[in-house]
């Protein structure tokens, strides 16, 4: 089965490649760029399969990150899969932002937490146990203050691997013994982690596939008060 992993969730746009019969990753494209995802992330597809010596005809199914992450990058990514899914008529995965993170460090044997920038003191965080080749879930994704996971980080009591693009600030402001920062390859997002995590969820239809932003884009927030406003 060949895998084509897409994220648009964050500054790091990324395309991988995985043999799933193999367990073989046969490439990866990443960027951290200023551009607009749109501008780049199809050539970065084309071009992966071409320097692998495949086609998109090979491709068996997609799995990209749905969130939480960029509102207009996470759209980006979802319709590029939805296209994809479509035109190759084969099913397609959306995987949590943060457990592509903790998938990206797989090899560490222990507590991991995704941790990325929401706004103000709040963070997307979610926290996994890894056993080198999956992950269970220790606390569900949400989106929390700094200080509500620092306290749940040193009730939970024992070393703990910090990735997302809140680590460094994390690990910095809350220092502890307990916690370790995963290295520069695996801290931002990364298409090979979303591959891998799509390896232990069903697929779905291109209509299945949907965005999870964890907390109400700003249409929804005018709306309500708007809403609010009225009934006043």
């Amino acid at each position: 089965m060949l895998l084509i992993g897409i994220d648009t969730s964050g500054r790091t746009a990324s395309v991988s490649l995985l043999d799933a019969d193999t367990e073989v990753f046969l490439g990866e494209k990443r960027v951290y760029t200023e551009k607009t995802h749109s501008q780049v992330i199809m050539p970065m597809v084309k071009e992966l399969l071409e320097q692998t010596g495949k086609s998109v005809h090979d491709i068996n199914c997609i799995a990209v990150a749905k969130g939480p992450g960029s509102y207009t990058g996470l759209r980006i990514g979802i319709a590029a899969a939805k296209a994809m899914s479509f035109a190759l008529d084969c099913k397609c995965c959306g995987v949590s932002t943060l457990a592509g993170l903790a998938y990206n460090n797989i090899s560490y044997q222990g507590t991991i937490c995704s941790v990325m920038k929401a706004r103000a003191n709040l963070v997307y965080t979610a926290v996994y146990k890894s056993n080198c080749y999956e992950l269970d879930v220790l606390m569900p994704e949400k989106l929390i203050s700094r200080d509500e996971l620092a306290e749940f980080l040193a009730f939970n009591g024992t070393e703990v691997m910090l990735c997302g693009d809140g680590a460094s600030d994390f690990f910095s402001d809350y220092r502890s013994p307990m916690f370790i920062i995963a290295p520069p390859q695996g801290r931002l997002q990364s298409a090979s982690g979303v591959c891998l995590g799509a390896l232990h969820q069903e697929f779905v239809t291109a209509d299945e596939l949907e965005v999870s932003y964890l907390q109400k884009v700003q249409a929804e927030k005018i709306n309500e008060r708007k809403s609010k406003e009225q009934i006043k």
